[in-house]
């Protein structure tokens, strides 16, 4: 069991352990907006002050607009005033036969807001779990490195 320690000069020590936020995610799960395919998906983004912030899939009709638990609690934590590449953790869990993957779109958001060695900790209901980095996820991946490189930022 790995566990994640956050603290700020005004928030004490919080430490949470892979379980700890498996079930955060698995309670923002419940939220989930899924009328068409009724798969939930949850997340828990640890911040580094020791804030959690969920996020779950939520399902439009025309599909494109779908926002997946990942990015929620992503761009929930950036809402919130949380910086790119401060994040500790995140936790992403559904109701599948082995512990879940972040998708394409999701792996290259976690590329933009988060450091290369953060640990994506993958799970399922059934209690099984994989940790993998971000950068693990998609190697190689396109970054604002390859922009700044060209010229263009």
């Amino acid at each position: 069991m790995m566990e994640i320690s956050s603290s700020n000069k005004d928030a004490e020590q919080r430490t949470f352990s892979n379980e700890q936020l498996l079930e955060a995610a698995k309670q923002a799960m419940e939220h989930a907006y899924v009328p068409y395919s009724n798969f939930r998906v949850g997340a828990a983004l640890l911040a580094d002050d020791g804030t959690l912030h969920l996020g779950c899939n939520v399902e439009n009709a025309a599909y494109g607009p779908t926002n997946c638990a990942e990015r929620t609690a992503l761009f929930r934590a950036i809402a919130d005033g949380k910086r790119p590449k401060t994040f500790q953790a995140i936790a992403v869990i559904g109701a599948t036969d082995h512990p879940i993957t972040p998708c394409g779109v999701c792996r290259q958001v976690l590329i933009e807001l988060c450091a290369a060695n953060m640990p994506v900790i993958m799970g399922n209901v059934a209690g099984q779990m994989k940790i993998m980095t971000v950068e693990q996820l998609l190697p190689g991946a396109f970054s604002s490195a390859d922009l700044q490189k060209e010229g263009f930022v």
